[in-house]
């Protein structure tokens, strides 16, 4: 179906403080961001504007390594079919070396194919790239929309 939208950030922090960090997703997701990240089946729901509102649950937590999230619901008002999400998977992969740590970002399921693969892998790489490095490095997000 194609490829996977994935992009990846290396910061002078440890892989806890980063891990910290992706799990304090309203320090970095600009919008409102109601629900907790803290454990397994913990679920939180997004909201930008009129324009995305998403439902993830916590399906993975590996402390310090991995972080999954389900998107169990999905509406993109800018899309034909505002449920792109639905079903896909956001994914953290982090790894420690010489007091850096390297983040894998990937969201499975977000392919070429769907409508909202460029503003949406936009968004992403300016959230995980900017917001989320800012928060990491500054202890403050930067608002990216």
């Amino acid at each position: 179906m194609g490829k996977n939208f994935t992009t990846s950030i290396t910061v002078d922090a440890t892989a806890q403080e980063v891990y910290n960090a992706i799990n304090n997703v309203g320090g970095w997701w600009h919008g409102e961001v109601i629900g907790n990240t803290t454990k397994v089946n913990d679920e939180f729901s997004y909201w930008f504007q009129h324009f995305h509102f998403s439902k993830q649950r916590v399906t993975e937590l590996v402390p310090n390594k991995k972080i999954v999230w389900l998107v169990t619901e999905s509406n993109l008002s800018f899309t034909k079919k505002p449920s792109e999400w639905t079903g896909t998977k956001i994914v953290f992969e982090l790894t420690e070396t010489d007091d850096k740590t390297q983040v894998s970002f990937t969201h499975e399921g977000l392919v070429p194919a769907f409508e909202c693969y460029g503003d949406c892998s936009n968004g992403w790489s300016m959230l995980i790239q900017q917001s989320l490095y800012g928060l990491i490095t500054k202890g403050k997000g930067v608002a990216v929309f």
